[in-house]
């Protein structure tokens, strides 16, 4: 993609205003640019006022209010704007071209601050008839911006075909750029399998000539695609591109849109809670939107993944208010449901479930898609499913959990198909029992699923198989004996599988993972006999067992036998490992070398391999304890 040059903002004379004006266009209308399009309309407006100029004053005006709706975010930006808009549009002949130009702003900023539509439509229908293209085209912009909920998608379709028409009258490239960025848009929001033939237009235009404002969005809807595909470090490392690309476009919603990002690839990694104190900020940010509702949702749903149910009922109260009903359809409706449904599901808020599920209905067959093509959570067919879960309704369950798998298959969403599959697993076993077939089947393949994306399936409850069923680790030798739900597997032992028997061990306790990490936890849990990780007891025989390998290691070796010698010397370095890692100086416990991070990354790994280890041997006991296991800086068993 080619990179906009910006011109350098000087203070100008009255002869140079038409030059601020020029600049200002072309930085907005031709590279996108909203920041600097911004500083020139501002000269722009000032010298107007200083020349007595009403005609470059509007045009000013006009300006300052940017290629989207509600580009100026706080309260002084957005009423400085208002206030030279309605300044301006008192000093022209209310039927010219530049003042009905200037009312569609001003209606646009209106209805979109409100969540309302009426006007703008209203206002487009007199576009029309008035004969000017410009002002046509920018009705047009604004009517879709202010009709982005699921209700519209139809609607908006003809808007943007309409635009990608009539830039061709205007001949702005700007205008032809919105077009064809609205109709990718809306191509992706409709889940059309073709919305990539769109994109690929809409890159080949982008690398001819950059466009600041579209080019952003095109990144974001890459760093969504990358999250379906579940290449998570991948697609976070370009959510950190994307924002940067949006700072430099001057787009006000690269803060929350980063956020939205992180969030969806904290949530199949099953690391939501992590999120907490940046979504606690970013909900009191005045960069987004008035009408976004959805991080409030999701900060609902990390503080009910990280078990803080009491907090989690009261965003989730915040987010319905008086009635759920009354939320705006705005472009981040689809999402705010997606989190209140799960939320609901972790607390089994059947009231909220059953509310959200009547809401939900009418949009079964599209992607939960937030704002332009930023995130995606899969199929809305996954959020009716876990609300007729939650309220009890199996039958309804199944059928839109089913549905839901096959949606987001279709969609290339391999993280959400996996989870809505967990689900329809959980839902089979409580609708047929805990051995059926297909419930284990659905169940074993979403755990295998997980485990190639690198996700963590979250925790849900009410299994029939797993409610009241107390896991164990039994620790045997150089095995572990793992017992959930009448179902045994026997593990190799490791660092994670000592991790995880000390949180197995402390249900829904959260522990530090500078605690895992130094083994300190080993010493003050209170283990069975049989779940001891690495005693005093087996430090000694572990020294015992490397002084007989020794021997036997060098009696072998003069008889030549590389193969006995070869297994013997792996079994002295894992003992020598075991015992490096549990001790320091002196014998006493080693403390952890680094950060808490370090700790956290450090951990976080060796419990997700440990993971792996025993969903190999039993599938199902692994996507139980996947989804039981949260890692963090803090790490917890919630078993369900």
């Amino acid at each position: 993609m080619g990179v906009a040059q910006r011109p350098e903002v000087l203070p100008v004379t009255g002869s140079d205003l038409r030059v601020a004006l020029v600049l200002g266009e072309r930085a907005l209308r031709v590279n996108g640019d909203l920041q600097t399009a911004r500083r020139w309309f501002d000269v722009a407006y000032r010298q107007a006022e200083l020349c007595g100029d009403p005609i470059a004053l509007a045009a000013a005006a006009l300006g300052l209010g940017g290629v989207w709706a509600h580009e100026h975010r706080t309260s002084a930006d957005s009423e400085m704007v208002r206030a030279r808009q309605r300044h301006a549009l008192s000093l022209l002949d209310p039927a010219s071209p530049l003042a009905l130009r200037l009312r569609v702003r001003m209606r646009g900023e209106e209805d979109y601050r409100s969540g309302e539509h009426a006007a703008i439509t209203g206002l487009l229908r007199e576009t029309r008839d008035s004969g000017d293209p410009v002002a046509l085209a920018e009705a047009l912009s604004l009517a879709h911006h202010c009709l982005l909920g699921p209700e519209h998608g139809t609607t908006r379709l003809e808007l943007a075909r309409e635009l990608i028409g009539q830039a061709a009258v205007t001949e702005r490239r700007g205008d032809l750029m919105m077009g064809l960025l609205w109709r990718t848009v809306d191509l992706y929001l409709a889940a059309d399998p073709h919305a990539g033939r769109c994109l690929e237009e809409l890159r080949g235009l982008l690398h001819e000539h950059a466009h600041l404002a579209v080019g952003y969005v095109v990144n974001a809807i890459e760093v969504m695609l990358t999250i379906r595909a579940g290449r998570f470090r991948e697609a976070e490392q370009l959510a950190g591109e994307c924002f940067e690309r949006g700072v430099a476009a001057g787009d006000m919603d690269a803060t929350g849109w980063y956020g939205g990002q992180l969030g969806a690839i904290r949530w199949y990694q099953g690391r939501a809670a992590e999120l907490l104190p940046a979504l606690q900020d970013l909900v009191s940010s005045p960069t987004l939107s008035p009408i976004d509702n959805s991080y409030v949702a999701g900060l609902a749903l990390a503080a009910a993944t990280a078990g803080d149910r009491r907090s989690a009922a009261g965003h989730l109260a915040r987010l319905c208010g008086r009635d759920l009903a009354e939320l705006p359809r705005s472009s981040s409706w689809l999402v705010a449901m997606y989190c209140a449904v799960e939320t609901a599901h972790l607390l089994q808020d059947a009231a909220t479930a059953g509310q959200a599920y009547a809401l939900l209905s009418p949009f079964a067959d599209l992607p939960v898609i937030g704002s332009l093509g930023v995130v995606c959570f899969g199929s809305v067919h996954h959020s009716l499913g876990m609300a007729a879960l939650t309220i009890g309704d199996l039958e309804r369950a199944v059928g839109h959990l089913r549905a839901a798998v096959r949606a987001n298959l279709a969609l290339g969403h391999w993280p959400a198909a996996a989870l809505s599959r967990s689900r329809l697993g959980q839902a089979l076993a409580l609708r047929d029992g805990p051995q059926d077939e297909a419930a284990l089947a659905e169940r074993a393949a979403a755990a295998r699923e997980a485990a190639e994306l690198g996700m963590v399936l979250p925790a849900a409850v009410g299994w029939a198989d797993g409610a009241g069923q107390a896991c164990r680790f039994r620790r045997q030798g150089r095995y572990w004996q793992v017992e959930l739900g009448g179902r045994v597997a026997q593990v190799d032992h490791s660092v994670g599988m000592a991790h995880l028997a000390v949180l197995v061990a402390n249900p829904g306790r959260e522990i530090l993972a500078t605690d895992l990490a130094a083994g300190t936890w080993s010493r003050e849990v209170e283990f069975s006999s049989e779940q001891q990780v690495l005693d005093e007891p087996a430090r000694d025989a572990y020294r015992e067992r490397l002084a007989q390998l020794q021997a036997e290691i060098d009696e072998i070796e003069a008889m030549n036998d590389v193969e006995r010698v070869t297994a013997l010397r792996l079994e002295h370095e894992w003992l020598v490992a075991e015992l490096s890692a549990a001790t320091g100086l002196g014998g006493r416990s080693r403390p952890f070398a680094g950060s808490e991070e370090r700790a956290r990354i450090a951990v976080g790994k060796a419990i997700r391999r440990a993971l792996s280890r025993i969903a190999a041997m039993d599938p199902v006991m692994g996507e139980d304890l996947r989804a039981a296991v949260r890692t963090g800086l803090r790490c917890c068993y919630l078993p369900r």
